[in-house]
């Protein structure tokens, strides 16, 4: 391992940007497959009452757990290092910035990864929605929203006294544990669960489909952890963070690379897995027989998915990533923050497709 560590440091930007590539085109042919949505495993929910679609996703949660605490231990990648388990938890920018994106990714018809996979469908719509979300996500980093986001940040956020906010260090801290001791323990536990939960469903059980978008999905989050955790070198010039797979501010990233690419030729991680889900996608939308350009229908689905995107991108970087960034990506690390966006999202999802349904009926 250690040979192959050295290896990818030794040219980590030509492996970030062709292994991001790779994850991403696997996990954009995917997702065009197996029609993973979490926005559609709500709506199913809510008006199917079928939650396959949402074991599905909760089968991806537990593989990418799962597997990110293995690497973990194995010291593949150092998830401490990661954006995610910082010392201090903004609970303010977790349940509004959740609360939003879920709310305006049923308007958008699909978070940021699903709007990236209908792009390399033939979708137009999800391209305008892509490069909103792009848009706006740089907007509260940095932005005309960045001021107000970082204020609410600042005075909203509590500083831990554990390592991290991990739930494994948290434990550890309030047990007198140590924190391997609380992170494996508690990491165990919640796999085992989320196994259960998903595979006591016999209609669950009896859709390979779900099934394998679980899994898949979980595994792809996986390489990506992998990936990035051994190309991380603190002593190097510009060391990334370990991250894995996460669309908000990626998407905005690689409308930055696209403009600036003369002073950036490579694209990092995350610009090349923004890019590798659209080609996904294609490959797979066109080898289904399903490539078809597509455009707005009226003014109202126009306004409906503005709204929608500006909400995502804003919502995102608050949050500090999406259904998969933070309810994937996030949760494989066991960050408390993770686990309060996603019931966010969540939350904010079902009142979304709530008001939909009035603001259709309204239309109608």
């Amino acid at each position: 391992m250690s040979a192959l560590r050295d290896a990818i440091q030794g040219n980590a930007a030509v492996w970030l940007a062709v292994g991001g590539f790779l994850i991403g085109l696997l996990f954009g042919a995917l997702v065009y497959r197996t029609n993973f949505c979490t926005m559609g495993a709500l709506s199913d929910i809510v008006n199917l009452s079928d939650w396959r679609r949402m074991r599905s996703w909760l089968l991806a949660i537990v593989t990418a757990l799962a597997g990110a605490q293995v690497l973990d231990a194995l010291g593949i990648v150092e998830l401490k290092r990661s954006m995610y388990l910082s010392p201090s938890f903004n609970w303010a920018g977790a349940v509004l910035g959740g609360l939003m994106f879920g709310f305006g990714m049923v308007f958008s018809g699909g978070c940021a990864s699903r709007n990236l996979a209908r792009v390399g469908g033939g979708d137009l719509r999800a391209l305008f929605t892509v490069i909103t979300v792009g848009i706006s996500a740089y907007m509260a980093i940095g932005g005309i929203l960045g001021p107000a986001r970082a204020a609410l940040e600042q005075a909203t956020v509590i500083a831990l006294k554990a390592p991290s906010q991990s739930l494994g260090d948290l434990l550890s801290f309030g047990a007198g544990l140590p924190a391997a001791a609380g992170n494996r323990v508690l990491a165990g536990l919640l796999v085992a669960a989320g196994l259960i939960a998903c595979f006591k469903d016999r209609e669950f059980r009896a859709s390979p489909g779900h099934v394998w978008a679980g899994f898949g999905v979980g595994l792809v989050v996986i390489a990506g952890w992998a990936l990035t955790g051994l190309a991380f070198d603190e002593l190097g010039g510009r060391p990334v963070a370990p991250i894995s797979l996460t669309f908000v501010r990626p998407s905005g990233d690689a409308i930055e690379w696209l403009a600036r690419f003369t002073a950036q030729p490579m694209p990092g991680f995350g610009v090349a897995t923004v890019f590798g889900t659209i080609a996904g996608a294609f490959l797979m939308a066109k080898a289904m027989g399903r490539f078809r350009l597509t455009t707005f229908s009226d003014t109202s689905d126009t306004v409906r998915n503005l709204m929608g995107a500006v909400l995502m991108g804003a919502g995102g970087v608050m949050a500090l990533g999406c259904t998969v960034g933070q309810a994937i990506t996030g949760l494989s690390t066991m960050a408390a923050g993770s686990f309060l966006t996603f019931a966010a999202i969540v939350t904010g999802g079902i009142c979304g497709l709530k008001t939909l349904e009035r603001w259709l009926l309204a239309d109608g």
